[in-house]
């Protein structure tokens, strides 16, 4: 628990000055738009059971530090040159930011997702290669041309189940007395959370399974390849705590928004062929509606497909309404099959965790108000009161402001299909036990949004504490040689010292001998010169 109340107090502003500190930036390319976010971390505590402590980056006012610029990317699929020019104003953001000393150690990842896997290839390659020339000669930081790609959704649902179970502590190895005890798994690793999240687009789902999975016929072994990420987050590959096994699965089509429209053109053509064979004239008028069960009671809307319309009336019956989805879920007759006929893992529902993000959450939360641990029967009972009341109540409701802040006219006129959808996603479709206890709607996690960019950073910089401990072991290499080294050159300069005043006591010793001699030798030359001369004065006379 001490952890997870020092996440919730890294809110705080970002400090700049402290030298130890490392930087990264992320920008996220989506369709709409793109965002800059800016992360930072403290050096590595050299535990190679730990990963790095990466934190999003809080300015003076401890807000977070990210910027988003629209359209997308993708706009620039026709002016390909001027991509640089679009994203100068996210990077010039995160300059400001980021001390000047620390912009060529700071790495760069330019990741873009959905708008730009729609255009061709050769576009794509085109943008790209525009930001890896023409960047590095604006910016300093650290980029090349692999930190520019476009992920594919298995990536990004990869890194989502990062960022979530990094924030949430679950790649932490220590033992834990407390509470959380039973996420301790026999291996000593944490138990992880999976995720499900439903756009407006498109819905996914990503969890843990087992390094060693069953046998499975050769097709679906074939496609449970497909859809299993293997991935180390240890800093070296000898490392195997932090190997994991995921399953990600995109599914096109089946966002919240995009399943009304679908159904919408399933409600047309079935009511247009009905009345061709029959007869009928339902909902060619709004005298003779068609009666949607997926909308409030009373509430009128019309739907149009090129020069089609049909006429529709809610009459909020949620359990019909789930009845008539069930065909857009698409399953096929295999037991190993999901939506869409697409293979999926086996979850073990009796010990697993799994968080729901957006749409899970405002189904749950913005009218019903019921946000957080998921109760399926409370859920049912609460979207079936919904759905049959009357549209004039709900609106007098909202007036009063019975709903949360977030919810809209949108929202309260298209609840009752979109809690019918995720209910039959999760229970039909992916095969969650109506009573499961153990789903958790979110939309921030300890306070904060959960990026999936969080965990691209903590995927792409999984090397950097290796590298800070070989580093740290080169600077105490060394400074141990270094150490050595003084020593011996210490002695060494004694030594010489004393070979230098061993040769002059040798050499003064020497001539000392020299002298000695030549004195010896010069004594009876004298001698004979003081005797010769009283010789000779002698013998003269």
């Amino acid at each position: 628990m001490a952890r997870y109340l020092a996440r919730v107090g890294d809110l705080e502003a970002t400090d700049t000055e402290d030298p130890n500190l490392n930087y990264g930036l992320v920008v996220d390319c989506g369709s709409s738009g793109s965002r800059i976010f800016v992360y930072f971390w403290p050096r590595h505590n050299g535990n190679p059971h730990d990963l790095l402590d990466i934190k999003q980056m809080r300015d003076r006012n401890s807000q977070p530090v990210v910027k988003k610029i629209k359209p997308g990317i993708s706009a620039m699929a026709d002016t390909p040159e001027h991509a640089s020019d679009y994203l100068r104003p996210l990077l010039s953001f995160a300059a400001a930011h980021v001390p000047v000393r620390k912009h060529k150690e700071t790495p760069l990842y330019i990741l873009c997702t959905a708008g730009m896997r729609l255009l061709p290839e050769r576009k794509q390659l085109a943008i790209l290669a525009d930001l890896v020339k023409d960047l590095p000669l604006e910016f300093d930081f650290l980029f090349s041309q692999s930190q520019a790609e476009v992920i594919s959704g298995k990536q990004e649902g990869v890194y989502a189940w990062i960022g979530i179970n990094f924030v949430l502590g679950r790649f932490d190895h220590e033992d834990e007395s407390e509470s959380e005890a039973p996420q301790e798994l026999a291996t000593g690793r944490r138990r992880t959370v999976g995720i499900l999240d439903m756009g407006g687009a498109s819905l996914q789902i990503a969890y843990e399974v087992p390094t060693s999975t069953s046998v499975l016929p050769p097709q679906q072994e074939e496609a449970a390849k497909i859809l299993l990420a293997e991935f180390n987050l240890g800093c070296d590959v000898q490392h195997t705590e932090h190997v994991y096994r995921v399953y990600v699965t995109t599914f096109l089509g089946f966002g919240g928004n995009f399943a009304r429209q679908r159904y919408e053109d399933l409600l047309l053509n079935e009511t247009l062929n009905k009345n061709r064979l029959l007869g009928q004239k339902t909902g060619l008028s709004p005298d003779n509606p068609f009666l949607d069960p997926c909308l409030p009671v009373g509430l009128t809307d019309v739907v149009e497909r090129n020069s089609q319309a049909l006429h529709v009336r809610g009459r909020g019956d949620w359990a019909a309404c789930g009845a008539m989805l069930s065909p857009l879920l698409a399953r096929s007759n295999t037991s190993q099959a999901s939506l869409n006929g697409i293979y999926q893992s086996p979850i073990d529902f009796n010990n697993s965790e799994f968080y729901g993000f957006s749409e899970f959450f405002y189904c749950t939360e913005d009218v019903l108000r019921i946000g957080g641990r998921y109760h399926g029967p409370t859920f049912a009972k609460a979207a079936q009161d919904y759905c049959g009341m009357a549209w004039s109540v709900l609106n007098q409701r909202f007036k009063n402001g019975l709903f949360s802040s977030h919810a809209d006219e949108h929202r309260l006129k298209y609840q009752c299909f979109k809690s019918a959808w995720m209910y039959q996603v999760l229970h039909e479709g992916f095969h969650f036990p109506y009573d499961y206890a153990n789903l958790q709607t979110a939309q921030l996690v300890y306070d904060r949004e959960v990026q999936w960019t969080l965990g691209a950073i903590l995927y792409k910089t999984r090397f950097l504490p290796l590298r800070d401990r070989r580093q740290e072991g080169v600077r105490q290499a060394h400074g141990s040689w270094f150490r050595l080294s003084f020593v011996y050159n210490h002695y060494l300069f004694f030594a010489c010292i004393l070979v230098v005043l061993l040769a002059i006591i040798l050499y003064l010793l020497r001539l000392r001998r020299i002298h000695h001699r030549q004195t010896r030798a010069s004594a009876p030359l004298l001698w004979i010169e003081e005797v010769v001369p009283m010789i000779g004065v002698q013998v003269g006379p």
